[in-house]
């Protein structure tokens, strides 16, 4: 989610290993290998105390968090953290919560935040759904963005794809009312599948006839580009939580 952001440059493109066994409940990330660099070694040393949450299952006080109130968008799976950072620059009007568990691609974002100055983004190295569950309250958040989670390609892995009724379910009630979920995949299928998930989701809205475009501060990323250049698609998905 590799130096490209959201989890699909990071993931593999080939399905799940088949001993992996099969989760007793949702998980937002896939156990991934990768060495952390010298360079994000030191932004987790320089940069975690400052910008890293701890987990804990209480509620979040967002506003003693950043340190001013604003509105708040949770993304989860950051990868690399690319589009993060781009994001926040381009909205510094706005809070952003990520979550993600890989430390390379936490210190990655942790690099990007002190090499660019950013100050509207904290880091949860932890479980998104947990986090969802336990620190965010109903209507707290003003966003939530999910880019290019793991596609899980075979039928038999399906089940552990993140967006399924039961969490979008928990997202759209932690959502405020007119606050959106943005999600995005490159894999067909996986897009369909979003698209009759949200669309059953009762708390929220379509705000498009099937996907949207692109939303203007979604970067292309690397990844992305490349992925263009050879003919594959990309579908963006954004829902908004109804009044």
């Amino acid at each position: 989610m590799s130096e490209n952001p959201p989890p699909a440059a990071a993931r593999p493109t080939g399905s799940a290993p088949a001993d992996v066994p099969h989760p007793k409940a949702i998980k937002s990330f896939v156990r991934r290998a990768g060495r952390t660099t010298t360079g994000q070694a030191k932004a987790l040393a320089e940069w975690g105390q400052r910008f890293i949450v701890p987990y804990t299952p209480a509620q979040l006080d967002a506003e003693a968090v950043f340190n001013r109130k604003a509105p708040l968008v949770l993304e989860i799976g950051f990868g690399m953290g690319e589009a993060t950072a781009h994001i926040a620059r381009l909205r510094p009007e706005d809070d952003f919560l990520c979550c993600e568990v890989h430390e390379p691609g936490v210190g990655a974002l942790l690099k990007r935040i002190g090499e660019q100055g950013l100050t509207n983004i904290r880091i949860v190295q932890h479980d998104a759904v947990e986090v969802l569950e336990h620190m965010l309250a109903p209507a707290s958040l003003a966003g939530v963005h999910i880019f290019f989670p793991d596609p899980w390609h075979k039928k038999r892995h399906h089940k552990r794809r993140l967006i399924q009724p039961p969490l979008v379910a928990k997202l759209a009630q932690r959502l405020a009312p007119g606050g959106y979920l943005h999600c995005a995949t490159d894999w067909q299928p996986y897009a369909e599948q979003m698209l009759e998930v949200l669309s059953t989701e009762p708390l929220l809205q379509n705000t498009a006839q099937g996907y949207a475009a692109k939303p203007a501060y979604r970067p292309l990323t690397k990844f992305e580009n490349r992925g263009l250049r050879l003919g594959h698609g990309v579908w963006d998905l954004v829902f908004v939580r109804r009044h």
